[in-house]
């Protein structure tokens, strides 16, 4: 098991590709806290996956948070580090936007987008890293081919996934010195928010399938959360500052 023993934060871990996240590391041993807004979809994670994944060799828990307030980052890596003893892994995931033409946008979608986004990634960051110092630990953040590539109608949320992506690149090169590895996923991946942008937004819903080269939308647990087990894990114990694309080839960076 490639996480026995460590203990993971996933934010965003009652849903999608958090979700998913949150399946694999249990089945990879990892004590786990599931961050969540949704507090009945937290506790319903928890009992499922418990009942799932029986064996596991790590603990499991929750803490219902709305991780745009600025002070609940502190709460979150407090119940992590006291409940299981430290922090190894910090997994990013959470993020909630609104799409819109960018002469549409307004700055409450901003707001939305940046607190959810790249201000709640970078809290936690902070938060976290003194237990991540201490165990040199891993960082998972996650990019967009939305900002990657420029998609339209979704400018709040490049522009916060891109500024993730600078924030990340940063920390990199700041914290190598305390031995933390700090990476980033962009994935494409069918969830309950990429169905709803599916039926407002069909035409540019069926641009992006037509665009993938695998030819279909990637599975959160099968497809991406494999990639983030490899950045939390020792396999990647080389890599820092890296942008790895889950979306079945549709951005092929050089």
């Amino acid at each position: 098991m490639k996480l026995s023993g460590k203990t993971a934060i996933v934010t965003g871990g009652a849903g999608g590709i958090g979700r998913g996240i949150a399946t694999t590391f249990r089945k990879h041993g990892a004590n786990l806290l599931i961050v969540d807004i949704d507090a009945s979809a937290a506790v319903d994670a928890v009992q499922q996956l418990t009942a799932n994944i029986p064996d596991s060799d790590g603990k499991i828990t929750h803490l219902a948070r709305d991780i745009a307030e600025p002070q609940a980052a502190e709460h979150i890596a407090r119940t992590a580090a006291d409940t299981f003893g430290g922090i190894d892994v910090l997994v990013n995931n959470a993020h909630t936007s609104r799409q819109a033409p960018i002469l549409e946008h307004t700055r409450e979608m901003f707001e939305l987008s940046f607190n959810t986004g790249f201000f709640a990634t970078y809290h936690l960051m902070r938060a976290c890293h003194p237990w991540l110092k201490e165990r040199g630990g891993t960082i998972v953040n996650f990019a967009s081919g939305a900002g990657i590539n420029g998609q339209p109608n979704q400018v709040s949320y490049a522009a916060a996934k891109e500024a993730i992506r600078g924030m990340t690149r940063v920390a990199a090169h700041e914290w190598s010195a305390d031995g933390i590895r700090v990476n980033l996923v962009s994935p494409i991946a069918h969830t309950a928010g990429v169905e709803s942008w599916s039926q407002s937004h069909p035409e540019q819903y069926e641009q992006v399938i037509n665009s993938i080269p695998l030819g279909r939308m990637g599975d959160p647990e099968h497809d991406v959360a494999p990639v983030v087990l490899f950045l939390a894990s020792d396999d990647s114990q080389y890599m820092t500052g890296q942008t790895l694309m889950a979306d079945g080839g549709t951005t092929m960076l050089r």
